[in-house]
Parts: structure tokens; sequence; C-alpha cells
């Protein structure tokens, strides 16, 4: 049974890039959407090393830019499949920025991207397994549970607030908000 299993050690993955001045905002900070397109590489190469296919990104739980990433620091991504369903795996992401000049890193962002494994032919294949085998895991695999049991509950909880939009006078749920409607 478990060789159709893997560990999460197996499709652990990490990125390491410098980055570079091409790569600021006009605060001169590193661009957020820099930081996203390498998040999105590393929880690509993670997962499809664990499914030993192409997968695709169906999904990004929150992310949040807690420190700055400054032009000429060292970012590390580091990626791990959390979770795995029939075929969507949930890739853990912690960034971590380096500053060689003065000694020090920090703790920039982390994320979750739910990424789907397709076949030859584009349709959602089935992904192997995942072997458990320390309490972080374990832990880090009930977490993704939850998080897709609140996710399912604010989908329809937006599904009914459309609906109820449709029903309600819009004036009446704008007179308080900072809009005009003209």
């Amino acid at each position: 049974m478990e060789k159709d299993y893997r560990t999460v050690a197996f499709s652990q993955t990490s990125i390491t890039e410098l980055m570079i001045p091409a790569y600021a905002n006009f605060g001169g900070k590193v661009h957020g959407g820099i930081l996203l397109s390498m998040m999105d590489k590393v929880a690509y190469a993670c997962a499809s090393k664990h499914a030993s296919n192409y997968c695709v990104t169906v999904s990004v739980d929150q992310v949040d830019f807690w420190e700055p990433v400054e032009v000429g620091e060292m970012v590390t991504m580091l990626a791990s499949v959390n979770y795995v369903g029939k075929t969507s795996m949930v890739v853990g992401i912690k960034v971590i920025s380096e500053n060689f000049k003065t000694g020090t890193s920090k703790h920039t962002n982390s994320s979750y991207f739910t990424m789907v494994a397709k076949d030859d032919n584009n349709k959602p294949t089935l992904v192997p397994g995942l072997i458990l085998e320390t309490s972080v895991q374990v832990k880090r695999f009930l977490k993704a549970i939850k998080q897709r049991e609140i996710n399912k509950q604010n989908a329809e909880q937006m599904r009914e607030a459309r609906l109820a939009f449709l029903s309600d006078s819009e004036s009446s749920i704008l007179k308080h908000e900072r809009c005009v409607v003209r």
C-alpha cells in the first residue's frame, strides 16, 4: 500500500535568488509580484515532484507581506506538501530574506498554494498519498483540512451574500460606506 505514498521530505523544494534592482517597486523594495512569481515556481516544483506530473495552481490562501524585502537580499523559498487529496495538494511555502551586509535574516511571508496534478490529456489525475513522519507534519496536514473547511464555508457565505445583494436595496447597503453612486 505504501508504494503509492511519498514522504514529505521526498518533494521538499527550495529556491534561492538574489534580489536585483530590476525587481524593485516604486518604493525601492522588492515588488510583491516578484515574490508571488517565485512562490508559484517553488509550489509548482514541489507539487510536480510529489505527483510526478505537471501541476497547476488553483488557489492561493492569503499572502501577507510581513516584512519588506530589500534589493541586495538573498531570498529563499521553502516548500513542502502539507496535504494531499485525490488530485490536489496543498503546498506550504515559507519565505526567508537574508541580508548579508547586516548578517540578519527575516521570515517575510508564508502562504499555501493548492495545486492540482494533470495527466497527459490535461485532466486531473490521482496523486500519491502522503507519509507523515513528524508531529509537525501531522499538524500541517490537519491544519490544511481545517482550512479547506473554512474556505468552503466562506465560499458559501459569499454566494449567499451575492444573492442578498440582488434582493436588497443598493442604497441601504451603501449608505454607510465611503462611496457615491451617480
